[in-house]
């Protein structure tokens, strides 16, 4: 019976409890039931009283709201204004009333997933996949970690070097005999690693900002469309445990009007969850695709620059810098490297 009204569906469910059977309390009709009647008709105001402050009120301060009381007409008739703002409210509220019976719905079935008495859809390739990108984005957040604090140690080795070359070299001028000559050779050594580690600098800083994008927008994009999908799948698998407990009840007027109604919208929240899920397998395809792109000419920039700068090779250095068109200053930057200004 349940096969026929909810199709073939191309994941399995899995119960969690061990009869495999969707648990449900006798209490859990009942709160429905009371939560879907507060939503449709709102409290009763004829059983409610109104105590009054003492100002003109009278002797017993209550001011009775049931049927017996006359309520006095509006001098002035309700005019189209009046009845736009009605309309306004009354979709304001079916809003409302939708959100809250959605939200009590997925609530209820997430913690019958969690208490082990509901059953939820599973895509176990899937789920793999996304247990798989979650942990691979894990390390690469470590790599850019790693990688932001090299740059950090790079560019404070730059600075101490700049500023020991720049002593040496004051000292080789004011020094014209020995030891001047020596000074004026590691001037020129330090101004030499300067600039090798400038270039090193440059090659790290576009390997760290390769990662970062990878990272914080490529695989954050996927995250996204996941989450989506997670919250569709929780969404589905709470209509369709509804349609199911529907469907196993008895069959009168009322209830084939229910019925019929649930099948609708389980339908479309199936939709919903189908697009969702074919939209994360493509967005997991492209991604791994990207992902080996990116990384394989990145680790080839890294090893390349790392080598050639411990090397000593600075031709080597630059030809890597040329060969991932890597600049090491914007263009049009104002204020030209020490190195320059020698």
């Amino acid at each position: 019976m349940t096969d026929g009204i909810l199709g073939k569906a191309a994941t399995m469910e899995i119960p969690i409890h061990g009869n495999g059977e969707a648990g449900r309390l006798p209490e859990d009709d009942g709160l429905e039931q009371d939560l879907q009647q507060v939503m449709v008709s709102g409290p009763n105001l004829n059983e409610t009283s109104i105590v009054s402050g003492g100002y003109g009120g009278s002797a017993d301060g209550l001011i009775p709201t049931g049927p017996g009381r006359q309520q006095p007409h509006s001098a002035t008739p309700a005019g189209p204004g009046d009845e736009v703002a009605r309309g306004i409210a009354g979709e304001k509220f079916d809003i409302v009333k939708k959100w809250g019976i959605n939200t009590y719905k997925c609530t209820k079935q997430l913690l019958s997933e969690r208490f082990g008495r509901g059953s939820r859809t599973v895509d176990l390739e899937l789920e793999l996949q996304i247990e798989l990108l979650r942990d691979t984005k894990r390390k690469y957040e470590s790599i850019l970690q790693l990688g932001r604090a090299l740059t950090a140690h790079l560019y404070s080795l730059l600075q101490t070097q700049h500023a020991l070359g720049d002593a040496f070299a004051d000292l080789s001028q004011k020094s014209p005999r020995a030891p001047g000559e020596e000074f004026g050779y590691n001037a020129e050594t330090q101004k030499l690693l300067c600039k090798n580690g400038e270039t090193l600098l440059g090659a790290v800083n576009f390997f760290v900002s390769s990662i970062n994008t990878l990272v914080t927008k490529t695989m954050e994009d996927t995250l996204m469309t996941v989450k989506q999908y997670e919250a569709a799948r929780l969404e589905y698998d709470a209509y369709r445990t509804d349609l199911e407990e529907l469907s196993l009840g008895p069959r009168d007027a009322g209830t084939l009007g229910r019925l019929e109604s649930a099948q609708a919208t389980f339908q479309t929240h199936r939709e919903k969850y189908e697009k969702l899920r074919g939209d994360v397998a493509i967005k997991l395809k492209f991604l791994e695709e990207n992902k080996i792109k990116v990384m394989h000419k990145q680790l080839l920039l890294f090893h390349n620059a790392v080598s050639a700068y411990f090397a000593g090779n600075q031709q080597q250095l630059e030809q890597t810098l040329q060969q991932f068109n890597i600049k090491l200053r914007p263009p049009g930057s104002e204020k030209p490297s020490w190195l320059e200004e020698q």
